[in-house]
């Protein structure tokens, strides 16, 4: 079944984070090859273009080699994917805590939760 995609963002950036996701939970391995072009549009019902744009994005961003008939694979750059996940690491908690503080929560409410600890006082 193919992703729900969000009109506000445009699809071939969601693919790329989808992707990039994938690389840094382990999903994808390093060095692996990724799907055709058609074979990736096909099971995310989403044009061929736009996955050539994803794929375009990846290699840019150094996440992706593409190899001239062969294919496009993931980096094998054990580095890289580090660096990825810590990034993408920082970018999930600088944006949780901007929403928890429109929120109303302060920083100490923020790290007592969790801590795991609740502070009814």
């Amino acid at each position: 079944m193919p992703p729900q995609f969000d009109r506000e963002k445009p699809i071939y950036l969601q693919v790329v984070d989808m992707l990039i996701q994938e690389i840094a939970r382990g999903i994808r391995k390093e060095g692996e090859k990724l799907p055709s072009v058609r074979e990736l549009a096909f099971q995310l019902e989403v044009n061929p273009n736009t996955i050539q744009r994803v794929y375009r994005e990846l290699e840019h961003k150094e996440i992706t080699i593409t190899k001239r008939g062969q294919g496009t694979f993931v980096t094998d750059d054990t580095e890289k994917v580090i660096a990825l996940r810590e990034q993408l690491k920082q970018q999930y908690i600088e944006k949780f805590i901007i929403d928890m503080h429109a929120l109303g929560f302060s920083k100490e409410e923020i790290v007592q939760t969790l801590k795991g600890g609740e502070d009814h006082d």
